[in-house]
């Protein structure tokens, strides 16, 4: 083991133990294969599996691998129009399980997520049974402040490209704080707390994953 993958195992225990103080489950993976296997250890066979864009999701695997197993997968994509997207957005806030990235997250252990249309932050606040967190600790951040910062320097102008957001960002790689209708940065969330014990559950990776 790296000096390094080290680190980031010792201090995943210390902030899996300040999810817990905030309601929230924690466990620590040294790599996206392990992560991978660790969400499907924790979705039972049968439930219904939906999820929210995510590049870290992408780049593990998870979301092709819950498309080939034994669940009913939601994929928010296969709708092919409008009626048909509302109709399985009702599916996706009552499904069982809801697996996203997240921007950031603090050593306090506090989530920080910016968003646009705010579908995946929404889900995370409420409605499906079961959040599954998949996140790199290369997102880790000191406090809400530094959170908030990275996501608008570091994580969003990749993501406006990646997406085809016609933003400031996407084209000069520098936050303008727009307000424009391709803004895709709408919705600031900071989970502090789950009121529902273990509802959020967090799986720290040791890997860079997403942006």
């Amino acid at each position: 083991m790296s000096y390094k993958s080290q680190s980031y195992e010792n201090t995943a225990r210390s902030v899996i133990k300040n999810f817990e103080k905030r309601g929230m489950e924690g466990w620590y993976c040294a790599d996206r294969n392990a992560a991978r296997e660790k969400v499907l250890e924790l979705i039972e066979e049968g439930a219904s599996v939906t999820w929210g864009g995510s590049v870290t999701l992408e780049e593990a695997g998870i979301i092709d691998a819950v498309k080939a197993g034994p669940y009913r997968a939601i994929d928010r994509k296969s709708a092919a129009t409008p009626e048909e997207s509302r109709k399985l957005y009702g599916e996706i806030v009552c499904s069982d399980y809801f697996l996203m990235g997240t921007n950031a997250f603090t050593l306090d252990g506090q989530l920080i997520n910016i968003d646009g249309r705010g579908n995946r932050v929404a889900c995370l606040i409420t409605g499906p049974q079961n959040v599954i967190v998949v996140v790199g600790m290369n997102k880790l951040v000191k406090n809400v402040q530094e959170g908030l910062d990275r996501v608008r320097t570091v994580a969003t102008p990749p993501n406006a490209i990646r997406v085809g957001a016609s933003t400031p960002c996407s084209k000069t790689g520098v936050c303008a704080d727009c307000t424009g209708s391709g803004c895709i940065c709408c919705q600031e969330v900071i989970t502090r707390a789950s009121m529902i014990r273990g509802r959020i559950k967090i799986i720290l990776v040791g890997e860079e994953l997403g942006f």
